[in-house]
């Protein structure tokens, strides 16, 4: 008999159809059952109710044990938008305090946010207040759908250090991509060492798994609580800065534009970081934190004072950049201790003139600290710039000037740790071979670096820690404004000590010209009885305005404890405001009080306004 082949082909044909449903079959039945958890999700939904217990945020204290920041408990208003049924909108909207409109406004805003579920618990309202919480929970029976979950609310007992200490905000779909631990509604760091320490602060979220009935009633813990799991609280921070010193600073600068920072120079350790114009820590919580962060950002708001001027801000530091200037030349063997400059009234080369004041010629270089000399800086920096039979070119010299400048901690970020920092700006030769051309400038073409001013730029934190490593006579450690962190150790390579290539016995002389500012120079009133304190003041050129006021400085003499660096916007000169500010900060932190003689520095910053010179224009001539 013969075989019909078109019959054979037909069987297997039929057979690969059905293999092909039965694999269809099989491949949909593991994706509705392993990789697609959307069923398994609405089936726990319907079993359970899953609350999360959020820990109790790290405490924040000073370095003297006070407490600075804690926690108090708020409440969220939740819904789980499915089991919403019967619900008298009205009588909900007056419990808690809201319009109709405003409720039907959040749930439509609720329904747009991604990975919305009405099986899933949405956040309706949030930080309610004690009374508004006491009055719903009497009620909540009749509201099916909705329930509370406690929250945590920082609170402040002092009313300072806000850009130190920044803010808690809710999370964006930036952090919940970058960090599986947050979810919508959660709370993360912001600014400050709130958002630095976060992993620290924040704890371990706890979870309570509750058994809801047919009817989604909920009928108590699920096995007794066994699956639950416990939230475990953030650790406490052990901030470097004396917040009493903080707050003094604080109202030093108030009606000014600039910055305080005080080191303590053996260990780096910030003892205060002053951004003013500043603002109330106490506006950035609670519901009312989206409109005041609106206001305190808003384009006509001229103070911005969630720019930190500390970290952020970069100024030309003027005649405070010149003990780093000193340090450079003799390291370099420009100049020798002896090595006189003349000064007539200024700097006189080449038909270029940099001013001075007036004071003895020629001049060496403890005296041009003590005195502020504009053109003995000049000359050392023409003398090493220019002097071709060393360094081969000025292109070349210059980068030996700023390899120097960059290990006394300029032209980069020091690694303090807190968020936003500038590295300020330090040209390179490049950057002027592109302005005027390869061998084409010298440096009598950027003499204005040789005294802070031009091209240089650094921040209040940069000022300080030069002065901190002249004080310790040729090292500093990395700033830092945390000291302790809870049960754990700091982070590895957050801290470290850096020296400068440059000897011990220039950062000697150093220390003794700004000693000689302070008892005889430019720094008078910073000199305190009893009290060995060594300055240099800066008075920093402003091409759109007043000049602004500077001031470096360290105390004791023989053993620093405090080194400070103060930046006043349109202060004038360095003596005005730099000086008083800063030796009294000094004052304050070494004596724990002002005397009754200096009591009228004190008076006389409280009641000056240097705001009002800010859009003053020099005349032109």
């Amino acid at each position: 008999m013969r075989k019909d082949y078109s019959l054979e082909k037909r069987k297997y044909v039929i057979g690969g159809f059905l293999l092909l449903i039965v694999a269809i079959y099989l491949v949909r039945l593991f994706s509705l059952q392993v990789a697609d958890d959307k069923y398994k999700a609405f089936a726990e939904n319907n079993a359970f109710l899953r609350k999360i217990q959020y820990p109790s945020r790290g405490l924040i204290y000073d370095r003297n044990g006070e407490l600075v920041v804690y926690n108090q408990p708020a409440y969220d208003v939740m819904i789980i938008p499915r089991d919403i049924k019967g619900v008298d909108t009205l009588d909900f909207c007056r419990t808690v305090g809201i319009t109709r409109q405003q409720f039907d406004e959040r749930m439509a805003e609720i329904k747009r946010s991604p990975g919305y579920s009405a099986y899933t618990p949405q956040r309706l309202m949030t930080h309610l207040t004690a009374r508004d919480y006491g009055r719903l929970q009497e009620k909540l029976y009749r509201y099916p759908g909705f329930y509370t979950q406690k929250r945590i609310l920082r609170q402040y007992n002092y009313l300072a250090a806000a850009n130190v200490l920044g803010n808690v905000r809710e999370v964006n779909k930036k952090d919940i991509d970058n960090d599986d631990y947050y979810q919508p509604g959660d709370y993360t760091g912001d600014l400050g060492v709130e958002k630095s320490y976060e992993e620290y602060l924040r704890g371990d979220k706890g979870v309570e798994i509750l058994m809801r009935d047919a009817y989604g009633r909920i009928q108590g813990r699920y096995e007794d609580g066994a699956f639950d799991k416990d939230p475990h609280s953030g650790r406490n921070l052990t901030l470097s800065l004396d917040i009493r010193l903080q707050q003094f600073a604080e109202s030093l600068m108030v009606n000014k534009i600039g910055a305080v920072v005080a080191i303590e120079p053996k260990t780096g350790e910030v003892l205060c970081m002053v951004s003013s114009p500043t603002y109330d820590p106490t506006l950035l919580v609670g519901r009312d934190r989206g409109k005041n962060y609106l206001k305190l950002t808003a384009n006509d708001n001229e103070d911005h004072p969630l720019f930190d001027r500390a970290l952020m801000g970069t100024y030309p530091p003027g005649s405070t950049f010149k003990p780093g200037q000193a340090l450079i030349l003799l390291q370099e063997g420009i100049i020798t201790p002896d090595t006189p400059y003349p000064c007539y009234h200024g700097y006189i080369n080449g038909g270029l003139r940099v001013g001075c004041h007036s004071h003895y010629s020629p001049i060496a270089v403890k005296p041009a600290l003590q005195t502020s000399c504009n053109a003995f800086f000049c000359w050392g920096f023409k003398n090493m710039v220019d002097r071709r039979s060393k360094y081969g070119s000025s292109a070349d010299a210059f980068e030996v000037w700023k390899r120097h400048l960059v290990q006394l901690g300029y032209g980069y970020r020091l690694g303090v740790d807190l968020p936003g920092e500038s590295r300020g700006f330090l040209p390179n030769a490049q950057y002027y071979n592109k302005v005027y051309g390869e061998g084409r400038w010298s440096a009598n073409t950027i003499i204005s670096v040789s005294i802070g001013q031009g091209e240089v730029l650094a921040t209040p934190l940069q000022m300080a820690n030069l002065c901190a490593t002249i004080a310790n006579r040729g090292h500093y450690i990395t700033p830092h404004v945390v000291k302790e962190i809870q049960d754990t150790v700091m982070p590895d390579g957050a801290i470290g000590r850096h020296s400068p290539d440059i000897d011990r016995k220039w950062f000697e002389l150093v220390a003794e010209g700004m000693r000689m500012a302070v008892t005889g120079g430019t720094c008078r009133t910073a000199n305190l009885p009893d009290i060995e304190v060594c300055g240099k003041t800066g008075t920093a050129q402003n091409p759109h305005g007043k000049d602004h006021s500077a001031f470096i400085g360290f105390a004791p003499y023989d053993d620093p404890q405090i080194a400070v660096a103060v930046y006043v916007e349109n202060g004038g000169f360095g003596a005005t405001f730099g000086v008083p500010i800063g030796s009294l900060v000094i004052e304050k932190y070494l004596t724990g009080k002002i005397s009754p003689q200096r009591q009228h520095l004190v008076n006389n910053m409280l009641n000056a306004n240097t705001k009002q010179f800010r859009a003053i224009r020099k005349p032109r001539h």
